[in-house]
């Protein structure tokens, strides 16, 4: 200890006299300019004094510093977020669990795929079906009998055949 404390003082004046490896980086404060103020020769001379902040002096300031080292100490972060922030993240979180969810429900098995493509198929063919009703029931009544001797014709073709 005694040892610690003499490099202090040799610190202190400005001279390093036991150097070693760790304190080799040291620079003796001899080399430094020492200012003029600093001797007590000439009491006439103004000595320059450390400006005073007023925000800091201010006793909201130091109230809030106080407080905020002691909400630091306990591990308590301030939440003073603005109120657009917290909608902002809000939203932005909303949005993803909403993706998430969308993708989930996207990611379907190679049945529910193929049973999706054939409910489609059969949908567009009873369309189909509804549409021709629809179009014998509106169209004239000799296109009627035209397609009714197409088809009685066509059978006794077949008839004849086998």
């Amino acid at each position: 200890a005694r040892e610690g404390a003499a490099r202090l003082c040799a610190r202190r004046d400005g001279l390093l006299e036991d150097t070693s490896p760790k304190d080799s980086y040291l620079i003796p404060r001899n080399i430094m300019a020492e200012p003029d103020y600093m001797e007590d020769d000439n009491p006439e001379l103004i000595r320059p004094q450390k400006l005073i902040n007023p925000v800091k002096t201010s006793r909201n300031h130091q109230d809030l510093h106080r407080e905020l080292l002691m909400n630091q100490k306990r591990g308590l972060a301030p939440q003073n977020k603005p109120e657009l922030q917290k909608v902002m993240e809000k939203r932005k979180r909303d949005q993803v669990i909403k993706q998430k969810e969308e993708e989930a429900q996207k990611k379907k098995s190679d049945l529910e795929i193929e049973l999706l493509k054939r409910q489609q198929k059969l949908e567009q063919l009873e369309l189909e079906k509804q549409k021709l009703q629809e179009e014998q029931e509106n169209a004239p009544e000799f296109v009627k009998v035209k397609g009714n001797l197409r088809r009685t014709g066509q059978e006794v073709a077949q008839a004849q055949e086998s």
